[in-house]
């Protein structure tokens, strides 16, 4: 269904992505720090899990108006091509900017941590709009079954989000404390991902 090619390119770019310092990694990492181990891993596998509600969606709404009409879906990927450089954009603007904290957390029960990351990602209109935006982009039309395409990418960020947010809980001291004293690997890591932004975005508004 995919192409070996297909899943090297796109876990190349999803692990860059959420590797990336950004609201969910840095939670993770706070809860940890904070908290211990066990809840920083509970919390992120929940962040993590909370991507197969986008993969649904992204995969009923990129098919319904691929067959609703070819020019919405046209339309969606230059909508989703602007939202992507301007993400880019934002992350070149505000790169090294953030910092993981390390404050003392409550005494919540390790199930409601994995449920409270679960809801807050599900929820996310932002996820929801990027995994509209950046699913599409490692579909082959030529290959057919767009939906299943879908489907397996999405399957395959939340594999790869599931294995990255559980060492960052695991290891969440270690890498919380070198994040703050090398504030120039988060500012690295927020201009790779805002190139890898832009490009991807300037590649949805031109590809056919």
């Amino acid at each position: 269904m995919l192409t070996a090619a297909q899943i090297l390119a796109f876990l190349a770019t999803a692990i860059v992505l959420t590797a990336t310092p950004g609201p969910d990694n840095l939670m993770v990492l706070s809860m940890g720090m904070s908290r211990g181990r066990r809840a920083g891993i509970a919390f992120g596998l929940g962040c993590a899990l909370g991507c197969l509600s986008h993969t649904l969606l992204a995969v009923i709404g990129v098919s319904a108006l691929v067959a609703a009409s070819p020019l919405a879906f046209t339309l969606l990927k230059v909508a989703g091509g602007v939202y992507l450089v301007w993400m880019g954009v934002q992350a070149w603007r505000h790169a090294g900017a953030v910092r993981v904290g390390g404050e003392a957390g409550d005494a919540t029960p390790l199930r409601q941590l994995f449920l409270k990351g679960l809801v807050a990602n599900a929820i996310n209109p932002k996820v929801v709009l990027f995994f509209l935006s950046f699913l599409p982009q490692f579909v082959v039309a030529s290959q057919g079954q767009m939906e299943w395409q879908l489907g397996l990418l999405g399957l395959l960020f939340t594999a790869q989000a599931v294995v990255l947010f559980g060492l960052l809980g695991y290891f969440s001291g270690s890498v919380g404390a070198w994040l703050n004293r090398r504030p120039n690997a988060g500012l690295w890591l927020d201009r790779l991902a805002g190139t890898v932004f832009i490009g991807l975005g300037v590649r949805m508004m031109t590809s056919r």
